[in-house]
């Protein structure tokens, strides 16, 4: 019976390891194309800390009410744009500014940034009365932030559902060193 304490023990530690700390996940869908693509593998750091260009993690039960197979299993993976009180602005061909500064889009084409960004008649959440458009800008309210899809032109996101809750965030995303892209993603984490 003395070899069944280890077993116990190591489970119990998976098990707070898994809850508190970090999980693996799977990409699904395009909209994190091309620097995570349909099916990969990534870790999520549960306890890491949410910054602008982080990728995230997020459960869209309640967020994405537009989208009707959402389910409280349902998550998303997205990129995080906006940090709670930071001023949003999209200015000509899809330039982003965040607090008035040029914000780099290098993770994405030039054609994404111009083209799949923006939609001028994208309201962000008519809920929230905030219509994101062309030199309009927007506050991020406390406690939420404001994501976006790599891919641009298909992506469900802020735009579209509005804002992202923290207490909806499960974690920030690590790509293997495997992956394509990973330097790239994992830089961005660790800014």
């Amino acid at each position: 019976m003395s070899w069944i304490w280890p077993i116990i023990i190591g489970l119990i530690l998976a098990f707070i390891v898994k809850t508190f700390l970090f999980s693996f996940a799977n990409v699904v869908g395009d909209s994190m194309a091309p620097n995570l693509q349909a099916g990969e593998h990534v870790a999520l750091l549960k306890a890491a800390k949410i910054k602008r260009n982080s990728i995230i993690i997020f459960n869209a039960y309640g967020i994405d009410t537009q989208e009707p197979n959402v389910t409280p299993k349902t998550k998303y993976i997205k990129r995080v744009i906006g940090l709670p009180g930071d001023k949003i602005e999209y200015r000509n061909n899809g330039t982003l500014y965040v607090n008035n500064k040029l914000i780099s889009q290098a993770y994405i084409s030039k054609k994404q940034q111009s083209i799949g960004t923006l939609t001028l008649s994208t309201a962000l959440s008519p809920a929230q009365g905030v219509t994101l458009g062309t030199n309009k800008s927007f506050t991020v309210p406390k406690g939420k932030y404001f994501v976006l899809g790599d891919n641009r032109k298909i992506s469900n996101d802020s735009r579209y559902y509005g804002f992202v809750p923290k207490t909806k965030i499960l974690g920030v995303v690590k790509a293997f060193i495997w992956s394509k892209h990973h330097k790239l993603i994992n830089s961005f984490n660790d800014n």
